[in-house]
């Protein structure tokens, strides 16, 4: 189990099993429908829907107290695209914007580092400000693809540009024009 710091103070980071599916499924209850939807592009999230992403990729939970799930990341290997790894993160409404999310997407940039993986592929809705923010702040988009009401941005890992802790992105890059006066209020 790893520590994150936030301003929130601290909470551990773990590796999400079945097991953890009633702790999932508590954190999924707490989260708003439009954070839900936001995520999962629906506002109900099954234990078949958790096995899945075990499956196919690695996950983790961040905790306070001894049982309260604050937020879930996902990192797995997009299929016939070596080295690139799927980013998927929730963040319960009332802990945004404190770091957790920040501190999950580095946690995650690290092990798919340690599995070979170059290169994040974010895939949101538009108006996902939570996560473009994050993305912002992860390194530099060596792709931005819109897809109608979705953008898909591609975030290395390695090399110049790579995912950093701590290193802020300058407001004015490829995914500012989404951002909106209420990001200040929405984002991880």
């Amino acid at each position: 189990m790893h520590q994150l710091l936030n301003s929130a103070g601290a909470a551990h980071v773990r590796t999400a099993t079945l097991a953890d599916w009633p702790l999932i499924e508590r954190f999924h209850r707490s989260c708003s429908e439009q954070a839900l939807y936001r995520r999962w592009g629906r506002t109900r999230i099954t234990r078949r829907d958790i096995e899945r992403l075990l499956d196919h990729s690695s996950c983790w939970i961040a905790l306070q107290a001894a049982d309260e799930v604050v937020a879930l990341a996902s990192a797995g290997p997009v299929s016939r695209e070596p080295g690139v790894f799927d980013l998927g993160l929730q963040v319960a409404d009332v802990h945004q914007r404190r770091g957790i999310g920040l501190a999950l997407a580095w946690h995650a940039a690290a092990r798919a580092r340690s599995r070979g993986g170059h290169t994040f592929s974010v895939h949101a809705e538009v108006s996902n400000l939570p996560m473009l923010g994050l993305v912002r702040c992860l390194g530099h988009p060596t792709g931005v693809r819109h897809e109608g009401t979705h953008i898909g941005v591609r975030v290395p890992l390695t090399g110049e540009g790579a995912v950093q802790p701590h290193v802020p992105r300058p407001k004015g890059d490829l995914l500012a024009a989404h951002h909106t006066a209420d990001e200040s209020t929405d984002q991880p």
